[in-house]
Formats: structure tokens, sequence, C-alpha cells
């Protein structure tokens, strides 16, 4: 997402820009009419993040987010289908990590198998913040 403008990934972190104005010191949504070129070009930047996101799902994930009115609501629904809430992290987390230190060769495993087993494992565990030296 950098690659393509920093300002994509910031959509998709935070809620997508709205231009407002203040009155009577509290900050309205700005009439599409009273917008300037920047606000325009600041407004645009969610809908090209929605439309990256949804040019790499499948068709089943593309249902799942097809109602999402912003790129930030598309991104965290897929987060959750794919990674889990924070709890299930955390418990996916514990469950390798106990995987990792009681790893062994199983008889009849090749050493290919071995070192294929034991990647996915530190794979897994390196996606959800655990690094090793």
């Amino acid at each position: 997402m950098h690659s393509t403008d920093k300002g994509i990934w910031e959509a998709i972190e935070n809620d997508p820009f709205i231009p407002q104005v203040k009155k009577d010191d509290v900050l309205v949504d700005k009439p599409s009419s009273e917008w300037t070129e920047a606000d325009s070009k600041k407004e645009k930047i969610d809908w090209i993040a929605k439309n990256i996101i949804t040019s790499a799902l499948s068709c089943d994930e593309f249902f799942r987010v097809s109602q999402c009115t912003s790129a930030k609501e598309m991104w965290d629904i897929l987060e959750i289908t794919h990674e889990g809430t924070n709890d299930v992290k955390r418990a996916r987390k514990h469950v390798l990590i106990q995987e990792y230190e009681l790893f062994r060769m199983q008889k009849g495993e090749t050493i290919c198998d071995v070192q294929k087993r034991f990647s996915h494992i530190v794979n897994q565990l390196m996606s959800l913040g655990n690094n090793f030296d």
C-alpha cells in the first residue's frame, strides 16, 4: 500500500477523510459544494483504498466486505476474519509456542517434512509478533 500512496494506508488504518468546517465552535461536515481541490483529493483516497482491497479479493471475500462504507471497515472485517480477535491471536500464539517448545521429529518423518513443519510453526509465530534470533 505504501508504494501507491502513503495516504491510502492512513485511510485504511483510520477512518476516511471527511472535509469539515467549524461552525459555532463545533466541527460539521463541509458541504461538497464548498470543498477545495485538496479536500476532493483527500476524500478520493478512501475510494482508491477500497478499490485496491476489493481487486485483491476472491468472490467470497468480496461479498464479505461489499457492504462496507470505508476501507477501514473492510480491513477490520478481513483482519478479524483471517487473524481473529486479540484473544484468538493470544490463544493461537500460546498453542504455537507450546508446539515450538515440544517440537520433535516424528517416527517415519523425513528431514524435509520436519523442516517444513518447523518452518510453518516459526512463520506463524513470526506473523503473530514472535521473533527468533
